[in-house]
């Protein structure tokens, strides 16, 4: 430590939670959702006792399930009236890149850049 910092920013702890939600939601791709479900739950037992700037992550993480599941809904609905095929590749892409971007933030120390957007 030193004078200027006599406190560590960021404890690695801390920040291992949030990774592994990150990890879980991106898993999601490839286990038909089911570790999404796992992260959401992981995420609301988490965010009340983090610090603020992970606080931010934990909401992140939340709205991107419940936003991803609105998406979702919207897709699958489309699909069945013949509309909605080319929109699965987006979704994809659409998780993925919030994920990585909020997976990045973490390991810098930093809360999510756009907590409250829809996209990224």
């Amino acid at each position: 430590m030193t004078e200027s910092s006599p406190h560590p920013p960021n404890p690695p702890q801390d920040t291992r939670p949030p990774q592994i939600v990150y990890a879980l939601y991106l898993a999601g791709l490839v286990t038909a959702n089911i570790t999404l479900l796992i992260g959401v739950i992981v995420a609301y037992v988490y965010r009340r006792e983090a610090a603020p700037w992970l606080q931010a992550h934990y909401r992140y993480l939340i709205r991107t399930f419940w936003i991803g599941s609105l998406y979702f809904l919207v897709t699958f609905t489309l699909t069945l009236l013949f509309l909605g095929a080319l929109l699965w590749p987006l979704l994809a892409l659409w998780l993925g890149v919030r994920c990585t971007l909020g997976w990045l933030a973490v390991r810098k120390g930093q809360p999510p850049a756009r907590p409250a957007s829809w996209l990224w």
